[in-house]
């Protein structure tokens, strides 16, 4: 493939690796299930991950609603924000993050928190240093490391991230996240054979979760084994998560397969001799 379809092909088909990637490494970095009961916040009946859009928006009205009787309370902040980001709704997370950290300035769960609803809104420089001021070097915390790396990936950094997440693993050996979140910045380069090494490591980890899979099918798919893709996509999800994952991606693989088309075009015989005048 010429240089200037494997970067579009990079920017264009990869654009939901590089979702995935971040929504994995930030899912977790700073607010526990526990957190999502605590206090005057509405218990939910199941993890935010196993809900569908229904529930999801369900959880988010009532989640506002104990935010605006409480604005300065920051587990109720924190957890409405992750609903919001998790309904596409990043200006309004950022939003009410910034008037939480406001609120609580020396919280390292909030600081965190306002580090991810920056980088989901694209300001991943700003992220990066308030993830920073969350740290702390005499105890620090890997899932704050890793959400590092899934920003500096973000950025076009792929070496700085990679040496975030094998910190990471240094602090949390065999993490799936982490794994996985290294197996998706050698998809975004490119590299899926080694992305495929981590994202099976990642996967065959008790803890792995079904977002690890995903990313696993995605990355066997971009080879063309779309039955195997489709197989590890299935697994222990419901029939209508199982089919919309596998509707995302069979989308994916036919803009893959659109963009080897147009690669196929480039190489004719007078591509070609264009090509040789270079």
């Amino acid at each position: 493939m010429p240089a200037s379809l494997t970067t579009t092909f990079t920017n264009r088909i990869l654009q939901g690796a590089a979702a995935s990637l971040l929504v994995l490494a930030l899912a977790g970095c700073s607010t526990t299930k526990d957190q999502m009961t605590t206090g005057s916040v509405p218990k939910l009946t199941k993890p935010v991950e196993e809900m569908d859009a229904t529930e999801l928006r369900s959880a988010t009205d009532r989640l506002g609603q104990a935010y605006e009787k409480n604005p300065r309370d920051p587990v109720t902040g924190v957890n409405y924000a992750n609903l919001l980001r998790m309904n596409g709704r990043d200006t309004q997370a950022l939003a009410v993050m910034q008037q939480v950290a406001i609120a609580n300035p020396g919280d390292r769960n909030v600081l965190a928190a306002y580090g991810k609803a920056q980088a989901a809104a694209g300001q991943f420089q700003q992220a990066l240093d308030t993830i920073g001021r969350a740290q702390t070097p005499d105890r620090p915390d890997w899932k704050l490391i890793s959400a590092q790396g899934a920003i500096l990936d973000q950025m076009g950094r792929a070496s700085d991230a990679r040496q975030r997440y094998r910190d990471a693993l240094d602090i949390q050996p065999n993490e799936p996240s982490i794994l996985s979140n290294l197996g998706m910045s050698y998809v975004l380069t490119g590299d899926l054979r080694t992305a495929e090494t981590y994202l099976r490591s990642a996967a065959s980890q008790p803890t792995a979760d079904s977002r690890v899979r995903q990313n696993l099918a995605l990355v066997v798919g971009l080879q063309g084994r779309f039955p195997e893709a489709e197989q590890i996509a299935r697994r222990e999800l419901s029939p209508q998560q199982a089919d919309a994952n596998v509707a995302y991606l069979r989308g994916m693989l036919s803009q893959q397969n659109s963009w080897q088309k147009l690669a196929a075009k480039d190489k004719t015989p007078q591509a070609a001799g264009d090509s040789n005048t270079n």
